[in-house]
């Protein structure tokens, strides 16, 4: 028996319990009268099982239409927004792969990102990212080209996999101190295993203004690795 609860009056966002988050989602998403791809979706919470039943509780959803637009068929959606196209690509490529994630917009357009931001998790969510995170990169590339294609507009889609980048960010920011002060200490320099450009980014833009240590970037591809260098006046 499904076990189920909306938790708003009808209206946007609308909240939505179920058994589990995709339930909740697809209930919602019945009630909007809106398919996957032009929704936004955030998930309040996974619920758990309990034991014997006892001290469960339902997953938690809130669901509203991408960019306030209006229910399926309506003739004057207007034009597709980067968010909605990405969303859309995103859930064809992972269902094709077999990938059981679910999306989750964080924003239609971050500022700093140049564009949406959407975050994936699940059971399969691991998959995604791959060795220092080049899988997860391999996707967001295709994405945003697949955006780029269809809206002729110069936009970046990020992807994030249970907030992966910001781990791997604080990682990075931590490794390059804690090299940066034995290459001061030392006087020698240290070259770091190869890196993709946006961990390499993160090791240049950390270090800038570290009095005792610069940083360079040598080698070609895959094989590109940033070298911190003792300041020498």
């Amino acid at each position: 028996m499904l076990i189920l609860r909306r938790l708003t009056a009808m209206q946007e966002p609308l909240e939505m319990s179920a058994r589990t988050v995709e339930e909740a989602i697809e209930l919602a998403l019945k009630e909007l009268d809106v398919d996957r791809d032009e929704a936004e979706v955030e998930v309040l919470s996974r619920g758990k099982a309990g034991f014997l039943g006892i001290g469960a509780e339902l997953a938690r959803v809130r669901v509203s239409r991408l960019g306030g637009g209006s229910a399926r068929g309506d003739a004057d959606a207007g034009e597709q927004s980067a968010a909605s196209v990405a969303n859309a690509a995103v859930g064809r490529i992972l269902e094709a792969a077999g990938v059981n994630v679910t999306r989750t917009l964080r924003s239609a357009h971050d500022p700093e990102a140049g564009g949406p931001v959407i975050d994936l998790s699940g059971e399969d969510s691991g998959l995604l990212i791959g060795r220092r995170g080049q899988t997860l990169q391999a996707l967001q590339f295709l994405v945003t080209l697949i955006v780029r294609k269809k809206l002729g507009e110069d936009v970046r889609v990020v992807l994030d996999v249970e907030n992966y980048r910001q781990r791997r960010e604080n990682s990075l920011r931590d490794m390059a101190a804690k090299v940066a002060t034995r290459v001061a200490q030392t006087n020698r320099s240290i070259t770091l295993e190869p890196m993709p450009p946006a961990d390499r980014r993160i090791i240049h833009t950390s270090l800038a203004e570290h009095p005792g240590v610069r940083t360079e970037s040598a080698g070609e591809g895959e094989n590109r690795k940033v070298t911190i260098i003792p300041r020498r006046d």
